[in-house]
């Protein structure tokens, strides 16, 4: 109901008292349209003011790739979302991550007691991002990540994982990038997680 509304530059109407001309919209035909035996939809044409609405249809031969193809267009429109909200493009395959991971160790080192544990806590958390990529490439995590941090500590900052060739390489030059918003939503929500926890002082068990 919401997506036809938005299609047809209408709003919805709880009510009769409410069937007003500025609350109503008009279109040409409304159909069930048959897609060869695999289905059916309704088909709505000749709107008067059609809003900026689009409408995809995914076919495929059974409910498993139908659900993986929308899992895969859901995550594209997201992709592009982030964009349209933060109109910045990072490294990816893991480069951000190790890079601040890399930075922050250093950082630990200038610091004493609680403060650099920390830090250096924060620093090994994201580590996890690049060793989790190199797994699912089926490389060794623990000497990819290694290496990895090797080289970002040596400058090489677009340094990341490339799931393709199965290696090191400069991720940039391969295209593999990510919106920043995506991480910077990411780090921000995990730390607001862990600052909630820190302040839980006892836990009361109840049956």
């Amino acid at each position: 109901m919401e997506f036809i509304c938005k299609t047809l530059s209408t709003k919805p109407i709880a009510h009769v008292d409410h069937f007003t001309p500025e609350m109503l919209g008009t279109a040409e035909l409304a159909e069930e349209v048959h897609l060869d035996g695999s289905g059916k939809l309704v088909e709505i044409t000749g709107c008067s003011s059609p809003g900026r609405t689009v409408s995809i249809v995914v076919r495929g031969s059974n409910k498993l790739v139908i659900e993986e193809v929308e899992r895969s267009i859901h995550d594209a429109l997201c992709v592009i979302r982030c964009l349209v909200k933060k109109r910045v493009l990072i490294a990816g395959g893991g480069a951000p991550e190790i890079e601040l991971a890399v930075r922050l160790a250093e950082y630990s080192r200038t610091l004493a007691g609680m403060e650099a544990y920390c830090v250096r806590a924060y620093a090994d958390a994201l580590e996890v991002i690049p060793s989790t990529l190199a797994e699912n490439a089926d490389l060794n995590p623990i000497s990819t990540v290694t290496e990895l941090r090797n080289r970002h500590a040596h400058g090489d900052k677009m340094a990341g994982i490339n799931v393709r060739k199965g290696g090191i390489s400069n991720i940039l030059e391969e295209l593999v990038a990510q919106p920043l918003l995506v991480s910077i939503s990411a780090l921000t929500l995990a730390t607001d997680r862990v600052r909630s926890i820190l302040k839980i002082d006892d836990v009361v068990n109840t049956r």
